[in-house]
């Protein structure tokens, strides 16, 4: 499978070129069509009500949202038209509320979808329910992309965080295009299980099948020794001087709607390297 539908959704001017900079390096990459979705976002809450809110409040907050959309998508435009690769843009208004359904009837056509962090200074409360919208209902593969990093396609050494899960197992398969391309991929163990069918060779049956696609494949067994699995799991990439790094993306279910659990957002948090995730 290789990338050929790149999606980006943009919410935030302040983050909206670094975002399209990072999409648009991964459609060069794969020669892929890469499509930027600017939304202005409608932070009034359906169903509440303050003091001295009327019609008029209402429509100010929908006028404010459609500027902001259109706004991104002229400077959106702009920016792609300096870039070499098929592209499209579009834009809309979504409340807040409802942003990840809107996001997901979107992403469920790509192949993968290239967000910003969601976790920071100044980061709108939108840009999670974004990420869960794309990864959750709309199924797909997303790359959460640090600002701070270079805008690449070809990632030089990978690490896969590696627990036999289903979740896992399907980022894996859905990192294929970039993991055949690393120099090196570092399969990560944490304490793996004194019993079962795996424990006397941890990552042996992954490593085997990435090996058989044409992946250089290292398998690196570690002790936890830090709280936290994902603590350990960053010592390791600062360790091999990886650049990116692969895992299952965990959430729990609230009122029905999946929602990122407390691993999955720990690791987004302190994420310094571009973090491939599929649920």
């Amino acid at each position: 499978m290789a990338f050929n539908s790149i999606l980006t959704v943009v919410s935030d001017d302040s983050l909206a070129q670094s975002a399209i900079d990072h999409a648009a390096g991964v459609a060069q990459g794969f020669a892929a069509h890469l499509d930027v979705m600017c939304l202005g976002v409608d932070r009034t809450q359906t169903g509440y009500y303050y003091a001295g809110a009327n019609a008029m409040v209402m429509q100010e907050a929908l006028s404010r949202a459609n500027a902001d959309a259109e706004a991104m998508e002229q400077a959106a435009r702009a920016q792609l038209g300096q870039v070499d690769c098929r592209w499209s843009v579009d834009g809309g208004v979504a409340q807040l509320a409802d942003i990840g359904r809107h996001v997901a009837a979107r992403a469920r056509f790509s192949d993968l979808v290239v967000l910003p962090k969601p976790y920071g200074d100044g980061r709108g409360v939108e840009l999670e329910p974004i990420v869960e919208g794309a990864m959750f209902e709309g199924q797909v593969p997303v790359l959460v992309v640090p600002d701070d990093v270079t805008p690449t396609s070809q990632p030089k050494r990978v690490v896969i965080g590696w627990n036999e899960s289903s979740e896992a197992l399907r980022a894996v398969r859905a990192a294929l295009p970039l993991l055949v391309a690393a120099e090196t991929v570092h399969v990560v163990v944490i304490d793996p299980p004194q019993h079962g069918p795996n424990r006397s060779d941890p990552g042996g049956r992954l490593s085997q099948f990435l090996a058989r696609h044409g992946a250089k494949v290292e398998i690196d067994v570690l002790s936890k020794t830090l709280p936290r699995v994902s603590d350990v799991l960053q010592r390791h990439v600062s360790d091999v001087d990886a650049d990116l790094v692969v895992m299952g993306a965990y959430g729990h279910s609230r009122f029905r709607e999946a929602i990122l659990g407390g691993a999955t957002r720990y690791m987004l948090e302190q994420a310094r390297v571009p973090v491939f995730m599929a649920h």
